[in-house]
């Protein structure tokens, strides 16, 4: 299995152009099974999670191929409805899938799906919504059977008890092809929702409102291919500007989403860290110690604090002057990183959904685990700042999220191998 070595103590500093958006890229990889034509994916960022989604598409009938930050799909002779086991259990956003079949198809087969293991995270809420747009739903031997008995969904008034971004995306691509219209409320308002509704409204889709609470989708007969381009990687961005922050370093990011990575900018701002705005790049710059941050730092639904940069932003407050709370309020096992993080020194008490974490003067290399995608990049964050060497295994959960993590760390000064 592979790990990579760390050696930390270096300051990091240098120009990095921003990934595609893992978080975009998956829904929409999963939307061009609604169009009509060849796709292409323009930014698409190289990740394991992208290929396991390539491989679901070809066992649909789709023709992927995927060379240089480009992804073209074809997906005119689909004909399979149903998604293996074994590929559903490589990631999470595999259940993206559902209601881009079931849009094409009209019937899907899906086990219950994998990827990181950050607590309760069920599906009910798509399948009740896809059961308001006329699907019926059964479910034996750990497989979902999912039919629409006229061969199209129809449209309804889908409101959400918590905004899920994951069932948001799936309604959306249930609904741009099926009769009437759909309208959600309490949507989720993230910005790789509206990459999504940008890319589907390039193939015909009819959608208004994504961004807001409310959003109205108008189906149409069919969509056709496009070429688009994907958006940066705002939490990718996040983490490299935490990794710069640890270690009282100098970063300019180029090709960055400015207006979505503000959640976070705004944030780490109170640490005493200098960040400059200007034509589509984040200069960022920090000297001395980081300062703890005085207001508890809440993971929210977009436009909060993105619960993704909980995690790294925590690594990169461990060596600050004072103490900083976290309350995680979107998943339940988001803490697991802080095991590790403490094993290297940090002093850190998690208290159910809140983690104090009082600064310390160093923290030291240590042999540890990855645990999952966001924890794995905050432990490497807290490595590239300890004193000696961190041995950080399990390295298959940051290579779901980061493009090429280990060659960008390394260009900014960094000392990190694969072994």
């Amino acid at each position: 299995m592979q790990k990579f070595v760390i050696s930390g103590g270096n300051r990091l500093s240098g120009e990095i152009n921003l990934q595609g958006s893992k978080n975009s890229s998956l829904p929409i990889i999963a939307g061009t099974l609604l169009a009509d034509g060849e796709c292409v994916l323009k930014n698409c960022p190289v990740l394991s999670d992208v290929y396991s989604a390539s491989r679901i598409l070809n066992c649909l009938g789709c023709k992927c191929q995927l060379s240089s930050g480009n992804a073209v799909i074809d997906s005119i002779g689909v004909s399979g409805f149903e998604i293996p086991d074994e590929l559903m259990r490589e990631m999470r956003s595999s259940i993206m899938f559902m209601g881009a079949i079931l849009g094409r198809m009209g019937e899907c087969i899906v086990s219950i799906p994998g990827g990181c293991e950050l607590g309760s995270r069920p599906i009910d809420m798509h399948l009740a919504s896809f059961r308001k747009m006329g699907v019926d739903i059964s479910d034996s031997g750990g497989k979902i059977h999912c039919r629409i008995p006229s061969g199209k969904a129809h449209g309804a008034k889908i409101s959400l008890s918590f905004p899920s971004v994951g069932t948001t995306e799936n309604i959306i691509l249930c609904a741009v092809t099926a009769k009437g219209d759909t309208i959600i409320n309490n949507a989720a308002r993230e910005p790789e929702i509206c990459d999504l509704c940008r890319f589907l409204r390039k193939c015909g889709a009819d959608i208004k409102g994504d961004g807001e609470s409310r959003i109205v989708i108008r189906g149409v007969k069919k969509l056709h291919g496009c070429e688009y381009t994907i958006m940066p990687d705002r939490i990718a961005g996040a983490t490299y500007i935490a990794m710069t922050a640890a270690t009282g370093g100098e970063l300019i990011l180029k090709n960055a989403c400015i207006s979505e990575t503000e959640p976070f900018i705004s944030v780490l701002e109170q640490t005493g860290c200098g960040i400059y705005i200007a034509d589509n790049r984040i200069y960022v710059r920090k000297g001395a110690r980081l300062h703890a941050i005085k207001d508890r730092i809440r993971t929210m639904p977009h436009p909060g604090f993105p619960t993704d940069a909980q995690a790294v932003l925590m690594s990169a407050l461990i060596t600050a002057d004072g103490t900083s709370v976290f309350e995680e309020n979107i998943f339940d096992c988001r803490y697991r990183h802080t095991d590790a993080l403490i094993k290297m020194g940090a002093d850190i008490q998690v208290m159910g959904k809140v983690a104090v974490v009082r600064g310390v003067n160093k923290i030291y290399g240590a042999d540890i685990e990855a645990t999952d995608l966001r924890g794995g990049a905050a432990m490497a964050v807290a490595a590239l700042s300890a004193e000696g060497t961190t041995n950080l295994s399990n390295i298959y959960h940051i290579d779901r999220g980061y493009e090429k993590f280990e060659e960008v760390v390394s260009s900014l000064g960094g000392k990190i191998r694969r072994e």
